[in-house]
């Protein structure tokens, strides 16, 4: 170790499996090296069974905190001592907080999301619609509603899943949501102000799937957002281009939710551009 290495004082990490592809602990530590913040993310693959040991071993470590990610986020809960309000709405925990002898949960994939979307259009009073009602779908759907969007559509092939999300945003906030079954090709609503893919359609390696959309109901008033980072340019979103629709792609919501991460962790506001800078270089490589 040379000189200039600073001294180790905090451990973080994540836990999943398969943990493999995640280029959050690569952005993480290359924050961690921009501030001089002493500290490492070790990126673990946990089995399901094994999460419990996981957490008590981060605990006996010293570790200031973790993350956790699929299949982890809900079951991680009850291992926690208190959540945030959002994570408390959403069901599901992504980053977890060691506060003294204490395990606090919170949900940052719908405040990266919106921190990200934010630098393109306040949520305040808007009407969005929402493609999926899984665990991104969730976490964007609850935060918007928080952040005084005043309609939220949601559009999910299980009406049943679409309707409990519905109802979450409708009985703990003041925003209005409705489910909509989505069968065959939808037509987005054209009152819609922003609309948000939180579908893993067009994911790479599958990067050539498409959306089951009436693309010539893409406007240029509309503000269309992908969750997906790889490939960051999505067949929706260079079709909503086209269309002269403003578009946000997945990164700025993977950048602004491991920036959250670390403020929970250390007190640190990091600069995103180095997290936006090293995520652009694991893409591309």
């Amino acid at each position: 170790m040379s000189d200039t290495t600073p001294f180790l004082k905090f451990l973080t990490g994540s836990f999943s499996t398969p943990a493999g592809g995640n280029p959050t602990g690569i952005m993480v530590e290359a924050a961690y090296a921009q501030h001089d913040i002493p500290a490492r993310f070790i990126n673990c693959d946990v089995a399901a069974a094994n999460l419990a040991d996981a957490v008590r071993g981060a605990v006996a470590m010293g570790w200031i905190g973790f993350n956790c990610s699929l299949p982890h986020k809900q079951t991680v809960i009850k291992h926690l001592n208190e959540l945030g309000k959002s994570a408390s709405l959403i069901g599901a925990v992504n980053c977890v907080v060691r506060r003294g002898d204490r395990l606090m949960g919170e949900n940052t994939d719908g405040q990266g999301f919106l921190t990200s979307l934010r630098t393109v259009a306040d949520p305040q009073g808007t009407r969005v619609t929402i493609l999926g009602a899984g665990g991104a779908a969730r976490a964007i759907a609850v935060e918007l509603a928080l952040a005084g969007a005043s309609e939220i559509t949601i559009v999910n092939r299980n009406r049943e899943r679409a309707e409990e999300l519905a109802h979450t945003v409708n009985a703990s906030t003041s925003t209005t949501a409705r489910p909509v079954e989505w069968t065959g090709t939808y037509e987005i609503p054209s009152e819609t102000d922003i609309l948000v893919n939180a579908t893993s359609v067009g994911l790479a390696p599958r990067a050539d799937q498409r959306l089951d959309l009436d693309m010539d109901t893409l406007g240029s008033r509309l503000v269309v957002c992908d969750v997906i980072m790889n490939p960051p340019q999505t067949h929706l979103l260079r079709t909503a281009a086209s269309h002269g629709a403003t578009v946000l792609d997945g990164r700025g919501m993977l950048v602004n939710q491991a920036a959250l991460n670390i403020w929970h962790w250390t007190d640190v506001r990091v600069d995103t551009a180095v997290l936006r800078s090293t995520l652009d270089r694991v893409l591309q490589n």
